[in-house]
C-alpha cells in the first residue's frame, strides 16, 4: 500500500522549500529522507500522530526557461495529480496576489483537500493580517512561521485527519513488481512485450496510484503476478511528461507498493547519472532489484561486449552488486521469457528466513576466517545473531559495543551471509544491537 501523499504548492519565494525542510527534519519522525534527484531535495517519507507519508516539494518542479505563471499552474497541476493532500503556501508580506488566486482556483476545483497556509508570520503582530487571505474561498488560514518552525504541528494534524484509512488487500501469493527507468529506455515496450509473451492476463484491476491500471496476470508456471503501471497519468495535457522529477515521483510511488524492482537501462545509450539515483530509490527502500538492460538488439557487439556492460554497471551501481543482470530487447523478444522466473526467485529471496541456530554457525565461522577488529585496544565482541525481518531479509547482531561493528566489517559478515544463502536479488540489512 501507497502512503499517502502531502504537495506543497505555491509561487517562488513564499517559503515551499523552507517549510518542506521543516516538516522533513523537525517537526516529524524521520523515516527515510531522500535527495533529490537532480540539485534540490524533493521527497521525503515521515511520520505524524502513527502515519507514515510521503511529503513532496513541487518547487524543485520549475523550469525556469518557461513563463512565470506557467511554472506555477505546472506544480497545482501535478499536486493536483498525485497528491492526497495539498498544501498551498502563501506569503503575508506579499499578501493575496494574481497567482495564489490563479492556483486557489485550479486546486479549488480538484475536489482534493487543500490546507492553505500563510507563511512568515514571524511575531503575533502579523496574525491580524491573515485574514485577507479568506478570499481565496480555501477555508480557514493557517498562520505559519517556516523560518521558526511554528504553526505546522497544526497543518500536519489538519493534512492526517483526510488520509483515507482504506487498506489494500494482500495476496500473499501474488508477487507485485514494476519497471522504472527514466524516459524512453522502453519501460511500455517491455510492459506490452512481457505481457504478450505467452502469457494469460486475467484482469486489469485499479491500482492505488492515482488513475493508474495494474495488470493481473500468469506466468506458465503458474505463479499470479501484478505488473504495478508507473505511467500514473491517464489525462494527456495535464502534466508536462518530459519533466525528470515527475517522472521521479511516479516511480516512488511504484516502488512503495513494488515486491520486486525491474530497473530498465537503455543498453543502445549507456548508464547516466540519472539511472544511478533512480535506482538508489529502491535499494534504499529494500525492495527485490533485477537490473534489466533493454534495447540489446540496437547495440553493435564485439566478443564480450556483454561482459565488459555487466562490469560496467557493476563500477557504477556498487550498491546493487546482489542485483542479477538481464540483457533483453522488448523489440524482439530476446530473453524475456526468463524474466518472470527471474523475478519469482527473487521474491523467494526476498522472503527466505534463517534460522538462529544456522546464522550463528556462520556468524562463528565468519569470526574464525577474520577475527573481529579492535578500536582504541577495544575488540568488537559478536555474542549471537537472529534474523528479524524479511522484505528485506534482515538481521540483529547482538554485540558489545555498536559502534565497534563497522561498517567494513558488517559488509564482511553479509557477504558470508550470501555465500551459505541464495539472497540473488535482494539488500541484506545488518543491524548491531548492544547485548544488555
Amino acid at each position: 500500500m501507497a502512503n499517502p501523499t502531502i504537495a506543497i504548492v505555491g509561487r517562488p519565494n513564499v517559503g515551499k522549500s523552507t517549510i518542506f525542510n521543516r516538516i522533513a527534519g523537525d517537526r516529524i519522525s524521520i523515516v527515510e529522507d531522500t535527495p533529490g534527484v537532480t540539485r534540490d531535495r524533493i521527497y521525503a517519507v515521515g511520520e505524524w500522530l502513527g502515519r507514515e507519508f510521503s511529503i513532496i516539494d513541487t518547487g524543485g518542479l520549475d523550469v525556469s526557461s518557461e513563463p512565470f505563471m506557467d511554472n506555477i499552474k505546472q506544480q497545482a497541476e501535478v499536486a493536483i495529480e498525485e497528491a492526497d493532500v495539498i498544501v498551498l503556501v502563501t506569503s503575508v508580506k506579499e499578501g493575496v496576489t494574481d497567482a495564489d488566486e490563479m492556483v486557489a482556483r485550479m486546486l479549488y476545483r480538484s475536489n482534493k483537500p487543500v490546507i492553505l497556509i500563510v507563511n512568515k508570520v514571524d511575531n503575533p503582530e502579523l496574525r491580524s493580517e491573515i485574514y485577507n487571505f479568506y478570499s481565496l474561498g480555501l477555508g480557514d488560514p493557517y498562520p505559519v512561521s517556516g523560518s521558526h518552525g511554528t504553526g505546522l504541528g497544526d497543518v500536519l494534524d489538519e493534512a492526517v485527519k483526510h488520509f483515507t484509512t482504506e487498506i489494500e488487500e494482500e495476496d500473499e501469493g501474488v508477487i507485485k513488481f514494476s519497471l522504472i527507468g527514466r524516459p524512453n529506455v522502453g519501460k511500455s515496450s517491455l510492459t506490452n512485450a512481457i505481457l504478450g509473451e505467452d502469457r494469460v492476463i486475467v484482469s486489469d484491476i485499479a491500482g492505488t496510484t492515482r488513475d493508474a491500471i495494474d495488470t493481473e496476470f500468469t506466468s506458465e508456471s503458474g505463479q499470479p503476478f501484478v505488473m504495478i503501471d508507473t505511467a500514473g497519468m491517464r489525462k494527456k495535457g495535464k502534466v508536462i511528461e518530459t519533466t525528470e522529477k515527475y517522472s521521479v515521483m511516479r516511480a516512488l510511488r511504484a516502488i512503495e507498493r513494488s515486491d520486486v524492482i525491474l530497473m530498465v537501462i537503455n543498453g543502445d545509450e549507456g548508464i547516466l547519472e540519472y539511472d544511478k539515483r533512480i535506482a538508489g530509490y529502491a535499494h534504499e527502500a529494500g525492495k527485490g532489484v533485477i537490473i534489466v538492460v533493454n534495447k540489446w538488439d540496437l547495440v553493435e557487439k564485439e566478443t564480450n561486449t556483454m561482459k565488459e556492460f555487466e562490469e560496467k554497471i557493476r563500477r557504477e551501481f556498487k550498491y546493487l552488486d546482489y542485483a542479477p543482470v538481464i540483457f533483453v530487447s522488448a523489440k524482439t523478444k530476446q530473453r524475456l521469457n526468463k524474466l518472470p522466473a527471474m523475478i519469482e526467485q527473487v521474491s523467494m529471496n526476498q522472503n527466505l528466513r534463517i534460522s538462529s541456530s544456522v546464522l550463528n554457525d556462520i556468524l562463528l565461522d565468519a569470526v574464525a576466517i577474520n577475527p573481529t577488529p579492535t578500536d582504541k585496544g577495544k575488540r568488537l565482541k559478536i555474542f549471537y545473531g537472529t534474523q528479524v525481518a524479511v522484505k528485506p531479509p534482515t538481521f540483529v547482531i547482538f554485540v558489545n559495543e555498536e559502534e565497534l561493528l563497522h561498517f567494513s566489517y558488517a559488509r564482511f559478515i553479509e557477504n558470508q551471509i550470501r555465500k551459505a544463502f541464495p539472497f540473488e536479488g535482494t539488500p541484506v540489512r545488518i543491524i548491531a544491537r548492544r547485548r544488555k
